[in-house]
């Protein structure tokens, strides 16, 4: 039986490539859709640049850190910029949900996680989120809008984990720690990869190989946490490929708006908007086989490829 992902992709990618061989310059090339409609298909080179590469893709999902934008400024929903990128989330078939990665509002009040909701409702896509310190200044408030702050879900054979860190000064420790420590149980052996998202850059310290990236902020920070010495143990002892997202970067433009770092079975990300030169989220691609590429899009300016491959990304 043929995947019909697959097909489809295989078809529009030959449609996109023979396009744009056909093309002499850079300007937009119109042409007639062979496929048995007289609709006439508007393709640009950045799409082109955007879409060859998804051959093979069983679906995909989004990353969007500190969407509140630049620090002081309630802007009225998501960071403008992130905003001006929807249709190009809505318009890829590949992505299935997003998750954004904490600091989703500047303030948590009533008025601000309702411009949110109107934001995520423009949106074809399901939106999870990933609680930030400013989204639990009230957490009573958060909490009685989207339930609790650590969740999990099972989707295409791979694992989905929330967490939240704000719960015990970055630790992730009593009922929050079973929890991980039953769905790991639980699922492990059933599921390929294994995907983790939290706001806090939890592997950094500035005693560590990390020391030099720089958070968007250290506050609530205890002086000991349970990272290394807990949480990544449990997933190093596993055989599936672990992907951890945290979303506390990005806030100024300081050079450190994303990281990448990957070893053994885990690969660590940091992703994050505000400081208005180089914004960005990341697009990642699991592949039929279980593989996962990662496409960086820059949110600032009409090229989403402005910021190179977030896999070229190296530890200072």
């Amino acid at each position: 039986m043929y995947n019909l992902k697959t097909v489809f992709t295989a078809i529009s990618i030959s449609i996109l490539l023979l396009t744009y061989i056909s093309c002499n310059d850079d300007s937009e090339e119109t042409i007639t859709s062979p496929i048995g409609t007289s609709e006439t298909i508007t393709i640009e080179p950045e799409f082109i640049t955007s879409y060859q590469n998804l051959a093979e893709t069983d679906y995909s999902f989004y990353i969007a850190g500190h969407t509140y934008g630049k620090p002081g400024v309630d802007n009225v929903g998501v960071h403008p910029p992130f905003k001006e990128k929807f249709n190009l989330l809505n318009e890829d078939e590949f992505i299935d949900f997003g998750v954004w990665t904490g600091d989703i509002v500047w303030l948590s009040t009533e008025t601000d996680w309702n411009e949110i909701d109107t934001d995520t409702s423009l949106l074809q896509d399901t939106v999870y989120f990933a609680a930030g310190n400013h989204d639990v200044s009230n957490r009573e408030l958060f909490e009685s809008r989207y339930g609790q702050t650590y969740s999990s879900f099972v989707h295409n054979s791979d694992l989905f984990i929330i967490l939240d860190p704000n719960l015990d000064g970055w630790n992730i420790s009593g009922e929050q720690l079973v929890f991980l420590q039953n769905e790991l149980d639980t699922h492990s052996s059933q599921v390929d990869n294994i995907f983790v998202f939290f706001h806090q850059l939890l592997w950094w310290s500035p005693e560590n190989i990390y020391s030099n990236v720089t958070p968007n902020s250290t506050s609530g920070r205890a002086d000991t946490i349970n990272f290394w010495s807990d949480i990544e143990p449990l997933f190093t002892s596993l055989p599936n490929k672990t992907y951890m997202f945290a979303g506390d970067v990005g806030a100024f433009s300081n050079g450190d708006e994303f990281m990448y770092h990957s070893y053994e079975n885990i690969t660590l990300i940091a992703s994050g908007m505000g400081g208005e030169e180089r914004d960005n989220m990341v697009i990642i691609d699991v592949k039929e086989d279980k593989t996962v590429d990662f496409r960086l899009i820059a949110l600032n300016g009409n090229d989403i490829h402005a910021l190179g491959e977030l896999e070229a990304y190296t530890l200072e």
